[in-house]
């Protein structure tokens, strides 16, 4: 097995890059604090762990991470994201108990830009065990979360300060697939469309992407016609990327490692599913498990990480949504379980989950291939990765 390991960059200029100055980002990270509950809790050598959720200072001119420290103290925050205004972090609690009932939480933060810290706006219970992922609409007016354990999804309207409310809609799955992993329903993203018309769940247990219709003001969720899209058996999709334009979004499929291109039409509440590419070299035959799936902001191109093969998928992305495989990359540690694509579009940041560390990554303007910097930072069991830009 033979990865393709591009050079290491060691200097830029904003020139050679092709960028204008972009503003400082900060960096919000999110983490397994303890994974007793799903496997034994896995520790570093000093059998030290994660508090919650870690946030760094990203120097968007040098590529440099600087650690703020802990920006909130939260039991697995696994998966954070930002409100419209960027003024609310939220994160999903991957948890089994909360508050007496079988569920997991999702907890609203406000954001200090100056220091990074988080302040405990509220939690609200998912209504479903093990909630793995969330999405806020484009108006800042309903969260989407779902619930990997329970196999169910919920909607949450968010007050004027970004505060969630409890939740307005509970979806429970069900079903199964054929893989051992799939013998109940497994809810593991769900997702706005870019204009806010459409919800996507990516039911790993069952092999389908779920169609919903939000309704933004009552806070419901009404299925689509059809009511979802029946994915290859046995893939596991798992999360889901939408093209800036709307038109086309990408599922990654965690069992059989792959990803599908899907035309959008949000105005009829359909997907398509155009093509079904391998996130491996074709001369890779030992396990592997996909994990992440982002398209760049130029939306010319895509990225997927592999657990197992250790690295990074990148696709070219056509007119017509298809995909072209331009490379694997080195993750630059061992089982990159998320990453994301700075604003800009010129960096990639890597959480690779079991060698506790973050790899910092440049990307190509024109190919838009990331080539590895020696810039590393450490953070006990990394799950999550999300920029947000601040004014310098």
């Amino acid at each position: 097995m033979k990865l393709r390991l591009l050079p290491v960059l060691l200097a830029f200029t904003l020139a050679d890059l092709g960028f204008g100055a972009p503003p400082t980002s900060l960096v919000y990270v999110g983490t397994y604090t303890d994974r007793t509950l799903l496997v034994p809790r896995r520790e570093n050598a000093a059998g030290e762990r994660s508090e919650g959720i870690y946030v760094f200072r990203f120097d968007t001119d040098r590529g440099t991470l600087t650690s703020l420290g802990l920006a909130a103290a939260s039991p697995n925050p696994t998966y954070v994201t930002l409100g419209p205004s960027h003024r609310v972090l939220y994160a999903t609690n991957e948890i089994y108990q909360f508050r007496g009932e079988a569920a997991g939480a999702v907890s609203a933060f406000a954001i200090d830009t100056a220091t990074g810290k988080l302040s405990l706006l509220n939690q609200e219970s998912a209504h479903g065990p093990g909630t793995c992922h969330a999405n806020v609409d484009p108006t800042g007016k309903l969260l989407l979360a779902a619930n990997f354990g329970g196999g169910s999804v919920a909607a949450f309207p968010l007050n004027t300060d970004g505060s969630l409310r409890p939740a307005s809609a509970f979806v429970q799955d069900t079903g199964s697939g054929p893989s051992p992993r799939q013998a109940t329903p497994h809810a593991h993203s769900f997702n706005f469309s870019p204009d806010g018309r459409l919800a996507v769940a990516a039911e790993f247990g069952t092999d389908k992407l779920m169609l919903y219709r939000p309704d933004l003001a009552a806070g419901t969720l009404t299925p689509a016609e059809p009511p979802f899209v029946a994915m290859a058996p046995g893939s596991a999709p798992r999360h889901l990327a939408f093209h800036p334009r709307g038109a086309f979004t990408y599922s990654v499929n965690e069992i059989d490692s792959t990803v599908t291109a899907l035309a959008c039409d949000a105005n009829h509440g359909s997907l398509k599913i155009l093509q079904t590419l391998s996130t491996l070299p074709a001369d890779f035959k030992a396990a592997n498990t996909a994990a992440e799936v982002v398209v760049h902001p130029s939306g010319k191109f895509l990225y997927a990480s592999n657990r197992g093969h250790h690295s990074l998928a990148v696709f070219a992305i056509g007119e017509d949504g298809r995909l072209t495989v331009l490379a694997h990359v080195s993750s630059g540690g061992r089982t990159p379980r998320g990453f994301s694509v700075d604003p800009s579009g010129r960096w990639l940041i890597a959480a690779n989950q079991d060698t506790h560390n973050l790899a910092v990554f440049a990307i190509d303007a024109r190919t838009g291939i990331p080539s590895l910097t020696s810039e590393t930072s450490t953070v006990h069991t990394p799950v999550c990765v999300k920029f947000l830009a601040v004014e310098n």
